[in-house]
């Protein structure tokens, strides 16, 4: 059963996150990518990987996304967020976040968190959540 990772970040975070997956291809390529319109645009250019994109996060991504947490679908968002500009969906990402702690989906918000559960993914340490779709 493969485990789905979504990618998503705000427009000023959008080169880190082609940068990240760049670096870290060789892990992500193995999972599920699910990601918000621009920012799946960017990666594929930027990078060899295929991912599968929805909307962008102001027409609904952000939502489309949720709706794959509740249903199990998505086992690791990793969202780099411009802490710096305000955002007019701000509480669409707010929704989001509570579906991830609601549903027990793992949440990277930074390039640090990002990297830990990268690194996670590669080493087996998100496993249960095969295991926890397996008996849902």
């Amino acid at each position: 059963m493969e485990l789905n990772v979504a990618l998503i970040a705000h427009d000023k975070m959008k080169d880190q996150m082609v940068n990240f997956c760049y670096a870290y291809q060789h892990i992500l390529r193995n999972y599920g990518l699910y990601t918000t319109g621009t920012t799946g645009k960017r990666i594929e250019e930027g990078t060899v990987l295929s991912v599968h994109k929805l909307a962008s996060g102001p027409l609904g991504g952000d939502q489309q996304i949720g709706a794959m947490i509740v249903t199990e679908d998505i086992d690791l968002v990793i969202f780099l967020r411009d802490p710096l500009t305000p955002q007019p969906h701000e509480t669409d990402i707010q929704a989001l976040i509570r579906l991830c702690d609601v549903h027990y989906v793992p949440i990277a918000t930074n390039l640090a968190s990002a990297e830990i559960f990268v690194r996670a993914l590669d080493n087996g340490d998100l496993d249960w959540r095969k295991l926890r779709k397996k008996h849902s």
